[in-house]
């Protein structure tokens, strides 16, 4: 109703209206009486004011619902283009395939043994080689087994091996301690860098190696001790023969023979002997101190350097008893020919073998040992049994049948 009135007042006064915009005065123009009440022409201009207002309200309103429907019908695409994405995506996707096993990984593991000449550690070596060969195909992977030993024992060139390895990017290392006091930081330094360490045979206890694998060293020279006791009949003069002063295993070995012969008081131990651990060398030690000695009757041999070369014993062996540790197929002539009455034996095949076996179950399988200390039992040797250790051997030195 009232857009109505206000149409039929805007019809009433539109001529009017009109004349007053034109440049030339016209009379009949005035928007209001000399009364002040509105003329035609004044009401017409008030109405189109507000025709213009209602039409600029509905104008924005107007705006307004379009862009709401804009808006939807936006966010309506953009929800029917993503459900159309899905379900194409969906559809043309390939059916999962069984996840494909991880590719073999490849171990570097480096043994540094105390010398290239002693037979105890080529053992050793073909024990590491065989590990890392039944590792290999077992566990589906790549164990590259790294032979780096010095010809001659030297603690600084295996502390270089070590460093070197390590360099070389070796995720283990084995290692038997020629002195510990100079292992001891290169192997720490190799933990901290993040490579797994092992020691056998010879230990470095205060090291941070994880495990070592070896023979109890004062139950073997125990062991050496009681056996030669038996064998002198619980008297006489003892010599104890013991190469390297700074192999803490071998220190250790001579610490249970004197143990082990304080229980037997007419037993004598004149003196402990250091040498080079060569065979020529120990041999050489054995026959001047026996000439220079005659009183000793029987000789503790920590470990079996002199027999590893023939005719050590000469000058020797008619004097005295001899109880050695190790069995190798050298040691082993020396009891078939009664000129040394028992061998005690260690597991030198294993100082490698299971050396590189302790590493890859830590570096492959995340795996630790149960203790850290891991001893096997000693074997006793005599002329009773001496052909089932020659068998033995000819395995350790690769010459069996594996």
């Amino acid at each position: 109703m009232k857009a109505k009135h206000l149409l039929n007042t805007l019809a009433s006064g539109l001529v009017a209206l009109t004349l007053c915009t034109l440049t030339i005065p016209m009379v009949g123009c005035e928007e209001k009486t000399p009364d002040g009440s509105l003329t035609k022409a004044g009401e017409a201009k008030e109405a189109l004011g507000k025709v213009a207002e209602a039409t600029k309200d509905a104008a924005v309103k107007s705006g307004e619902a379009v862009k709401d429907a804009a808006g939807k019908a936006v966010e309506a695409s953009k929800e029917a283009v993503n459900d159309a994405a899905t379900k194409v995506a969906a559809a043309t996707a390939p059916t999962p395939a069984a996840a494909a096993p991880a590719a073999g990984k490849k171990y570097t593991i480096g043994v540094i043994a105390k010398s290239q000449g002693n037979p105890v550690f080529q053992a050793a070596r073909t024990g590491a080689m065989d590990a890392g060969a039944e590792l290999s195909k077992e566990l589906g992977v790549t164990i590259d087994v790294v032979w780096r030993t010095p010809n001659n024992e030297d603690a600084q060139q295996q502390a270089q091996f070590i460093e070197q390895l390590v360099s070389s990017g070796a995720d283990g290392i084995a290692v038997s301690c020629s002195d510990a006091k100079v292992l001891t930081a290169a192997i720490n330094s190799a933990v901290e860098k993040g490579v797994q360490v092992v020691t056998f045979d010879s230990d470095a206890p205060e090291s941070k190696r994880f495990a070592y694998y070896g023979i109890n060293d004062v139950e073997a020279g125990s062991a050496v001790g009681r056996e030669l006791a038996k064998v002198m009949g619980d008297k006489g003069v003892v010599a104890i023969l013991a190469g390297n002063q700074n192999a803490p295993n071998l220190q250790a070995r001579v610490r249970g023979v004197k143990e082990a012969l304080a229980a037997f008081p007419n037993i004598k131990v004149k003196e402990t002997y250091y040498h080079a651990e060569t065979a020529p060398e120990a041999a050489k030690t054995v026959q001047q101190v026996q000439n220079n000695s005659p009183e000793i009757t029987g000789w503790a041999m920590v470990g079996g350097w002199p027999l590893f070369t023939e005719n050590a014993l000469d000058g020797v062996y008619d004097k005295a008893k001899v109880v050695s540790v190790d069995t190798l197929p050298q040691q082993l002539e020396y009891i078939r020919k009664g000129q040394v009455q028992v061998l005690v034996g260690q597991d030198c095949y294993g100082w490698g073998h299971q050396s590189v076996k302790l590493l890859v179950d830590k570096v492959h399988g995340g795996k630790d040992p149960k203790t850290v200390i891991n001893h096997f039992d000693l074997a006793i040797v005599t002329k009773d049994n001496v052909e089932k250790y020659a068998g033995l051997w000819d395995k350790w030195l690769g010459k069996g049948t594996k």
